[in-house]
């Protein structure tokens, strides 16, 4: 009997929250990643408002984030999880540890372009590195069929006869972002109905009455053993899926089949293509259809198990196939589609031709003309008028061979940023090494604070930025802002990349390869990359490369649309810890990572800030000598963000000093362990409550009221104890 139903105009992401909350899962591991961090940030609003107990536990990365729903699904529970691109790429080595120890969960895989270059909008570039994995893919066009798909999905994946991890896959921005008409059941009841009850199928690893050993290690003998079962679930999950389609349908209107194709019937000329543009290609083909040009198109709505006879029944009588990859198999002369689909075909007695076609990378558009386009050459190639080529891409274009790169600006030369006297009128007749035509927003506290660190540093600089806004807005292919050499690597991995570029510099110097120009190595990082980053940072400080680590600290995932960081402020609005009647803001209190990097024994940490230019400029030069000599050194500064942060571009230096006046960003530095405070609110007289700080901004206005008096009291206390602590190594020498 179809259960009740009502209509809404939502997006595929807030498709697979409403889905997810009404499943009613027990956790979600999550890190934020564009374009899929959409889903988590529904999903804690639903939270805050009460509409279901999900508990969201914010990762340290996509790996961790992995690592996390592995381990909540060996507790017996049901496991969520979304992401996309790199942030699957980080968490791809745990894909096969989650089935080969046969653990069912679902992550929804929002397909965006692997980075790099790097590159946020959607193709399938990271859907395809998930064939071997062992988890059974789901495929969703629309909006709708994310909604059904991962409803089906936890039915299927949880069946005893399979207990596999489920992918559910759709196009990132074209399906994740764009809002349609959606059926939803109308009571969460009747979804819980349907996808059962989760009593543990077996033994799981919180019952010390049944102690189990889970992932132990295998030889050869037993791990073949382990493979086999797993692709005989995979073979079940083929008999499975038909019959959850099936009993989907009974409750919903909505029937679908493992393939699925429009005008296929007796279509000569066809098109193979997944996901949001086969709606793209279905209206290319009623417009020929109407010249009587019998063309057809076909997709799958499952990648994982191949539904191998379905498709050979779909496509056997076509006689000229083009295959759509948003993805290549470099090197394979097509992407992965291509490949299976003729390993697919070449089994029948009399198959069509197969062309290849690249398209839609990065997410370029397809659109109905590139379509028209493509089926009409087909057809003149038919009638033997015009030939094609096997393999070629759709809307690229040759580069010129004559083009010159355009020089924007004059490099930085080394003189010019020596013998600068520490006062504010020298400092500002300093040249900049960022210079202005960047995008950021209008108050950003990056590039104040990018420019007083480098005031402070002579010489010739290399610049490595972790992605985040303070990357984005300055290198928009082909232009640049900066005067010096830039280099960029993902949040999880710029400092071991800074690291194996000073060691090469270092080398090739030896050897007498390259003039010793003494070049200053930064890592900049910032927007949570010491977050995801942590590991690769910390690694960088045990090795004690030679370089500066310049984190400016905004407290959140800024170029993401302002996620919870573990440095964002107790009690602080974000997208990912909403202010509602379940909860009151980021539950935990904000990671300390001066500290965290002085326990490495590097020789120099400092904390700066804007609002004392002077003392910022001093702790740099300080930094770039000690660093010169020894080897690693940390610097941090609190950075504004007006946009996140609620308050108003002309006050935000006002806004810094707070902080450090509250003492909840406090100035010191640890210079070969020995702590020393550089600016002490209480010796000055003007130390203030941290509610004073917390009420000038948006984000963190609400603790003013007085059902959040108990939260304000427990920050004051976390911010007293760390200045205590740190007024006690300044007063001790070995602290």
């Amino acid at each position: 009997m179809i259960k009740p139903q009502e209509t809404i105009f939502e997006s595929g992401n807030e498709m697979a929250a409403l889905a997810a909350s009404q499943i009613s899962y027990h956790i979600m591991g999550y890190y934020p990643i564009t374009p899929s961090t959409q889903i988590a940030e529904e999903l804690d609003q639903m939270r805050a408002d009460g509409l279901h107990d999900i508990l969201l536990i914010a990762a340290d990365g996509e790996h961790g984030a992995a690592g996390i729903c592995y381990g909540a699904s060996l507790g017996g529970g049901r496991v969520f999880n979304a992401t996309s691109a790199n942030g699957l790429m980080y968490a791809l080595e745990q894909l096969p540890v989650q089935s080969g120890t046969r653990f069912p969960m679902v992550l929804n895989l929002v397909t965006r372009s692997i980075s790099g270059p790097l590159d946020i909008k959607g193709d399938h570039s990271d859907l395809m590195f998930t064939l071997n994995t062992g988890w059974i893919i789901l495929l969703a066009k629309d909006p709708q069929r994310v909604y059904d798909m991962n409803i089906m999905a936890v039915k299927i994946g949880e069946h005893p006869d399979v207990n596999l991890p489920v992918i559910v896959a759709y196009d990132g921005f074209f399906t994740s972002h764009q809002k349609r008409v959606v059926s939803y059941f109308k009571n969460k009841e009747d979804v819980q109905e349907f996808v059962g009850k989760f009593p543990p199928k077996r033994t799981v690893a919180i019952d010390p009455d049944n102690p189990v050993t889970i992932g132990p290690y295998m030889n050869e003998p037993d791990l073949i053993n382990n493979k086999y079962q797993l692709s005989k679930a995979m073979d079940k999950a083929y008999e499975i899926i038909p019959q959850v389609f099936e009993e989907f349908y009974k409750i919903s209107g909505r029937k679908y089949e493992l393939v699925e194709g429009y005008r296929m019937e007796d279509a000569e000329i066809a098109i193979f293509v997944l996901n949001s543009t086969y709606d793209t290609v279905c209206e290319a083909v009623d417009i020929l259809r109407q010249k009587g040009i019998k063309v057809g198109v076909a997709t799958t709505n499952v990648l994982r198990p191949w539904p191998k006879k379905e498709i050979q029944g779909l496509l056997k009588n076509v006689k000229l196939l083009a295959v759509l990859d948003r993805q290549e198999s470099y090197g394979a002369k097509g992407g992965n589609m291509t490949i299976e689909i003729k390993a697919t075909l070449q089994e029948l007695e009399k198959g069509p031709k197969v062309i290849s076609r690249i398209y839609g990378l990065g997410g370029k558009d397809f659109f109905l003309e590139d379509a028209l386009t493509l089926f009409e050459d087909m057809n003149l190639v038919l009638e033997g008028k015009k030939e094609i080529p096997d393999f070629d891409y759709i809307g690229a274009y040759p580069g010129d061979e004559n083009y010159v790169p355009k020089r924007y600006m004059k490099p930085i030369k080394a003189e010019w940023t020596k013998n600068i006297a520490l006062n504010t009128r020298d400092l500002t007749a300093m040249p900049r090494r960022i210079v202005p035509g960047h995008g950021a927003c209008p108050g950003c506290g990056i590039f104040p604070n990018l420019n007083l660190l480098l005031k402070g540093i002579e010489g010739d600089v290399v610049l490595l930025f972790h992605t985040g806004c303070g990357m984005v807005v300055t290198t928009a292919y082909p232009q640049t802002a900066f005067r010096t050499t830039y280099v960029h690597n993902l949040f999880q991995n710029g400092a071991a990349t800074l690291s194996g570029l000073v060691e090469m510099y270092n080398q090739r110097k030896k050897r007498g390869e390259i003039p010793d120009r003494d070049l200053t190595f930064i890592l900049v990082t910032g927007d949570g990359g010491n977050d995801i980053g942590m590991g690769p940072t910390i690694g960088a400080a045990l090795r004690n490369h030679k370089m500066i680590i310049f984190e400016y600290d905004n407290g959140g995932y800024m170029n993401t649309g302002y996620q919870l960081s573990y440095t964002t402020p107790y009690g602080a609005s974000t997208s990912t810890s909403h202010v509602g009647k379940a909860q009151f803001g980021k539950s935990t209190f904000h990671k300390d990572t001066p500290q965290i990097m002085a326990a490495t024994n590097i020789p120099y940490v400092a904390t700066v800030a804007e609002s004392d230019p002077i003392d910022f400029v001093k702790k740099a030069r300080k930094a770039q000598k000690i660093m010169r000599e020894e080897g690693l050194v940390y610097i941090k500064a609190l950075s504004a963000c007006p946009l996140n942060w609620g308050d108003e571009p002309s006050k935000e230096r006002r806004v810094i000093q707070a902080a450090v006046d509250c003492c909840f960003y406090p100035l010191y530095e640890i210079d070969h362990g020995k702590t020393t405070i550089t600016y002490d609110p209480e010796k000055k007289g003007k130390k203030i409550p941290v509610i004073e700080w917390l009420s000038m901004m948006g984000r963190t206005k609400h603790l003013t009221r007085p059902e959040y008096k108990h939260i304000v009291e427990e920050f004051q206390a976390e911010v007293d104890r760390r200045w205590e602590r740190l007024k006690a190594r300044h007063e001790h020498p070995l602290l």
